[in-house]
């Protein structure tokens, strides 16, 4: 593609793109698709001679998008969000056309430097403590992770990097029943074993029950297992639970267990003043991490991660081979050694240019709209008779289900998930569930970007409309 037949294209594309965010309503939210379809209509062999952009973006529309969900729709109500904004978006075609590898601070000191200012700048705005220094990783998971082998070299003082931990003594990491399952995974990576990840039970809202932590923690003591890491969660997937950080944190405390919060969704309300009680007991934090990719505005993949200690984290990964030597070795931050990848995304640039677009007050007005509309909808629910609110909402997430009385719990279930996938199908809401002490609960997540409470009502309604009319 010569450099004309790019800046057309790319015209062309700006023009598309403008055209599928003003029209994104227009399509069904969940891809109708049947499995094998797309891939029946691709080609077996690859093309041996150049295409023109012209075919292959037509190829795009014709078989592509089809099979394409929307999640940026503001029908889009399942999952979470993955939310993107056109500060995003631009910033995103800068990264990509720059190309740059930001692995260190020498391969791209404005990456760096950015990234480093924009941690900081969110840090003070969501009231975390001074001591944290943060990163952006790609995602949560990475960042559990990365908590988690962080945590195994703490408890081990750096040995089993060295000598493996076929000498250790079993190491347990600990979470709520609702703890995401990337945790479990990176129990798994860290080389702990599955089966040293302890689930503990939760109180009556889902949070993770203190008295219960305690209680394990102790148990693995007396039968000579040692207590690793704990991770609380600020906003669980399922219901958006809170853990009590500060009781957890005292616990983790006395009994010198790194302690990792999970805030990759409910995070993003400590920009919140009025949510600065979610920030009792960060005292005890060892790390955390939250993602703008969700709530926040940027396009995935951007997350940030704060540690209390970053000379823990960077012991743990580094690695000095004779190419990354540099001169401003010890005066930088080189933040391929605050994390497992080598290769680094400038994810900064999007994040600082969703920043200074919205501003701080424009991205709390915004998440307080969501948190809004998702209690305005509890509201509702618990006003109708055949329906229950079967969590109260503390975010951005509603947990409810059809209900009409004198049915069974069984015959409930069976209800419920056939009107998910009847609302599904119609390609005018997308909601998914959660299975909530053996009652399958749909969860409505009221945060795409632009979301409005419009869009809220038409989705109850369509939702009310169906269930009575299966009913009937």
């Amino acid at each position: 593609m010569t450099p004309s037949e790019f800046r057309k294209y790319a015209h062309d594309l700006v023009d598309w793109l403008a055209w599928y965010l003003e029209n994104i309503e227009s399509f069904p939210v969940k891809s109708r698709v049947r499995p094998g379809e797309v891939y029946a209509g691709l080609p077996e062999q690859p093309p041996m001679k150049a295409e023109d952009f012209d075919t292959i973006f037509r190829d795009f529309n014709e078989i592509i998008m089809p099979g394409m969900t929307h999640w940026q729709s503001p029908n889009f109500f399942a999952y979470f969000p993955a939310n993107t904004s056109p500060p995003s978006i631009l910033a995103e075609m800068i990264t990509a056309t720059l190309g740059a590898q930001c692995m260190i601070w020498e391969t791209s000191p404005a990456a760096a430097e950015l990234e480093e200012r924009v941690v900081n700048w969110l840090r003070d705005q969501m009231g975390l403590p001074a001591f944290f220094e943060g990163v952006i990783q790609d995602t949560a998971s990475t960042s559990v992770l990365a908590s988690i082998i962080t945590a195994r070299e703490r408890i081990t003082r750096f040995d089993s990097n060295e000598e493996g931990l076929s000498g250790c003594p079993k190491l347990r990491v600990y979470g709520s029943t609702q703890t995401h399952s990337s945790v479990e995974k990176g129990v798994k990576i860290a080389g702990l074993g599955r089966k040293n990840f302890i689930r503990v039970r939760t109180r009556n809202d889902y949070s993770l029950d203190p008295r219960a932590l305690e209680k394990a923690i102790n148990d693995d003591l007396a039968a000579g297992c040692t207590p690793c890491c704990v991770v609380a969660t600020i906003g669980t997937t399922g219901t958006t639970a809170i853990d009590p950080v500060r009781e957890i944190g005292e616990i983790c405390r006395r009994y010198g267990v790194w302690l990792h919060v999970d805030g990759a969704l409910g995070g993003t309300a400590l920009l919140l003043p009025e949510f600065g009680h979610l920030l009792q007991g960060f005292e005890f934090v060892d790390s955390f991490v939250f993602n703008p990719h969700k709530w926040m505005f940027t396009n995935f993949d951007c997350s940030v991660y704060w540690v209390r200690d970053a000379a823990h984290l960077i012991k743990t990964f580094e690695i000095l081979p004779e190419y990354l030597k540099t001169r401003t070795r010890g005066s930088v931050n080189d933040y391929r050694d605050w994390g497992i990848p080598l290769g680094r995304r400038f994810r900064a640039l999007k994040l600082w240019m969703v920043i200074r677009s919205f501003g701080i007050e424009g991205l709390r007005n915004r998440i307080r709209d969501h948190i809004g509309y998702a209690r305005k909808l509890a509201v509702m629910i618990e006003d109708e008779p055949d329906f229950e609110l079967v969590v109260r909402p503390v975010l951005n997430t509603v947990c409810f289900r059809y209900s009409p009385p004198g049915i069974d719990v069984k015959t409930l279930n069976a209800i419920n998930e056939s009107l998910n996938h009847r609302l599904n199908d119609s390609g005018k809401i997308y909601l998914t569930h959660t299975s909530l002490e053996g009652r399958y609960t749909l969860r409505m997540v009221v945060s795409q970007t632009n979301v409005t409470e419009e869009h809220v009502m038409a989705a109850w309604d369509l939702i009310k409309s169906e269930a009575r009319a299966a009913a009937k």
